[in-house]
């Protein structure tokens, strides 16, 4: 860094922090200790997700399951459900793991260093640093995106993300205050929730505004720098929604581990690059007289885009499921936990076999 710049120093984020702090759901007020129950479900719903998405869940999942223990003893069916529409699913599986450990290892308590917490499944080095931080103020760094983007302008880092991860946790280590670990690593992350965002960064309210190089050169929102992302290839597929006449729907639960594992879903062929629709008949569940509706569902996951024709059909009230599978009447449909792709596709389904009003 050119000599003429100023250093960063924790003091002025941590007071820009005690007048700026987010009110957070799972967010110890000042003062308070944190609960490292909430602070390590939060981190885990946070991943992939924003907070404005997490926060009705979060609350939801607490009232449902209050302590670790809870969520422990619940079975997993029921974490799937309260899990439903958040997406990647294995985050919920990882989720009720780590509580059964936290249970069966460590009597209820919670590890209170960044090894004991990365021994516990589904907890990498993030979200290790981010609880062993937040929640036992442990001088530790959580890099999160929100941090790699405060840190990359902070200094114009220009390697690109990720493969700079390890640099800019030693930047943020350097910077660490002995005394507000915890306080420091949730200022970072409000700072770039709220002042270094990715597009527009309010500089001027910025309590490192005069230490940030990437503000000085103008090009903070050059930064981070980011590694070119190979585009999927869109999978294709068919989805079956098969109504009763009582309007119970035919699921099933996907295997336990892969895409989506442990969740419900409608009967559906593979999701395949070369996939036929002309050969669909032979993956539906039962041998009917599908109605293929016009317009595919489609639904883009991290690596891929997905496109799922959606056939319906309709079967007598008496008519028994196929192995594996199970009807699900409509009043219980809230509970099975259903991912956003099907709900997309029970969504379009239920539209299309539901009864038309007669002309006139």
């Amino acid at each position: 860094m050119d000599a003429s710049v100023p250093l960063a120093r924790a003091a002025d984020l941590l007071a820009w922090y005690d007048r700026h702090r987010r009110a957070l759901p799972w967010r110890a007020e000042a003062g308070e200790r944190p609960d490292p129950y909430r602070v390590w479900a939060s981190e885990i719903m946070l991943q992939q997700t924003t907070v404005t998405a997490v926060k009705p869940y979060f609350e939801r999942f607490m009232a449902r399951f209050p302590t670790v223990r809870h969520l422990a003893e619940a079975p997993s069916e029921e974490v799937m459900q309260a899990w439903a529409g958040l997406g990647y699913y294995s985050r919920a599986r990882n989720l009720h793991a780590c509580a059964q450990a936290v249970m069966e290892r460590h009597g209820g308590r919670f590890p209170d260093t960044e090894d004991g917490l990365r021994a516990l499944p589904g907890i990498g080095a993030y979200t290790a640093g981010a609880v062993a931080a937040i929640a036992f103020d442990r001088p530790a760094a959580a890099v999160d995106g929100n941090v790699e983007r405060v840190m990359t302008r902070l200094f114009a880092i220009e390697e690109a993300v990720p493969g700079v991860r390890p640099l800019i946790r030693e930047k943020v280590l350097a910077l660490l205050p002995r005394d507000r670990p915890g306080d420091f690593a949730q200022a970072l992350m409000d700072l770039g929730a709220t002042i270094c965002t990715p597009r527009k960064p309010a500089c001027g309210l910025c309590p490192w505004r005069a230490p940030c190089v990437a503000r000085a050169e103008g090009a903070q929102e050059s930064f981070p720098r980011k590694a070119p992302k190979k585009a999927g290839v869109t999978r294709y597929g068919a989805a079956f929604v098969l109504a009763r006449a009582d309007g119970a729907i035919l699921l099933r639960t996907r295997p336990a581990k892969g895409l989506l594992g442990g969740m419900a879903e409608v009967p559906t062929s593979e999701w395949r690059a070369d996939y036929e629709l002309d050969g669909a008949a032979q993956d539906a569940p039962l041998p009917l007289r599908w109605q293929r509706l016009p317009e595919p569902v489609r639904h883009v996951f991290t690596h891929f885009p997905l496109e799922l024709s959606v056939l319906v059909g309709r079967v007598p009230a008496a008519t028994q499921p196929p192995p594996g599978m199970r009807f699900t009447a409509p009043a219980r449909l809230a509970e099975e936990p259903l991912p956003s792709v099907m709900l997309k596709v029970v969504e379009a389904g239920l539209k299309a076999l539901r009864p038309r009003p007669s002309a006139p």
